[in-house]
């Protein structure tokens, strides 16, 4: 009976996987993805592919960004994915990337993911003005730049609606050590998302922060082993999160699901610093 019982539930979470996998509710949604070259902004580029979208993969680097383009599902009818370099700190970067999607599908995204983002890690009484202030170019400043671009022409063309989703992280909340920098920029992008969402509300533009914990990622990759070790053991989950997972979230904010939601943050940490 057991036996027969834990089959069911394999069936069950099988057919779970394939309808989730099926979905398609951002189909002809053009997104635009910065740090989409790897990572969490990768994993947000695949599944906004497998569910309909028409991707702008956008990276400092772009044969990452092409990397990411060659990954990306086109199942779909006017699945036209583009890959292209920017530097999310640079006005001029930013404005350049709007104009060449504008030229090329002839409308703006209406869905943006902030996904870049870069750490400089040393303690406070050590940390150099110069990798403090890199930290606040990309993290916080790139994410005003893009999101104030997209809201300039969603608004200018009279769009309906649209999802800008920003990319924080809990220790923009509660800190971290060696990370004053970092828990400053992605604090900084708490607060950012949620005044964008007061002001854009209004024109039908929604946004949101999602916080990640600790995401496997290639910042990880740098990370000890017996620090991963700890950090998992303050997981209540008891590991650390994957890209898609953080994925999954974006896709729900970006698409009709999360209608009535703006101005949130939403914590994928596994559980971590609960309470």
């Amino acid at each position: 009976m057991w036996r027969h019982l834990l089959d069911q539930e394999r069936t069950t979470r099988s057919s779970t996987t394939t309808i989730m996998a099926a979905t398609t509710r951002l189909i002809s949604r053009l997104t635009v993805v910065t740090g989409g070259g790897s990572g969490i902004g990768r994993a947000v580029c695949q599944r906004f592919a497998s569910e309909g979208a028409i991707v702008v993969v956008a990276d400092i680097s772009e044969e990452s960004a092409n990397q990411t383009l060659d990954s990306l599902n086109h199942d779909h009818k006017g699945q036209d994915h583009m890959a292209s370099a920017v530097d999310v700190s640079s006005r001029e970067s930013v404005e350049k990337l709007l104009t060449s999607i504008q030229c090329r599908y002839f409308q703006p995204p209406s869905v943006c993911v902030n996904a870049a983002g870069i750490t400089r890690d040393e303690f406070l009484l050590k940390m150099e003005d110069e990798d403090f202030d890199k930290v606040i170019q990309v993290n916080l400043k790139g994410t005003f730049l893009l999101t104030q671009a997209v809201g300039k022409a969603l608004v200018a063309c009279g769009a309906p609606k649209g999802s800008i989703i920003t990319v924080g992280s809990i220790v923009g909340k509660v800190g971290n050590i060696g990370q004053a920098n970092y828990s400053a920029s992605k604090a900084g992008v708490e607060g950012l998302t949620r005044t964008a969402a007061k002001e854009l509300s209004r024109y039908g533009i929604r946004c949101n922060c999602v916080l990640p914990g600790f995401i496997t990622t290639p910042m990880t990759d740098k990370v000890p082993e017996k620090v991963i070790s700890q950090l998992t053991s303050m997981v209540p989950l008891g590991r650390l999160g994957e890209p898609a997972e953080v994925a999954d979230v974006c896709a729900f904010l970006a698409s009709d699901d999360s209608r009535y939601i703006t101005g949130t943050s939403i914590e994928v940490t596994g559980g971590l610093f609960i309470g």
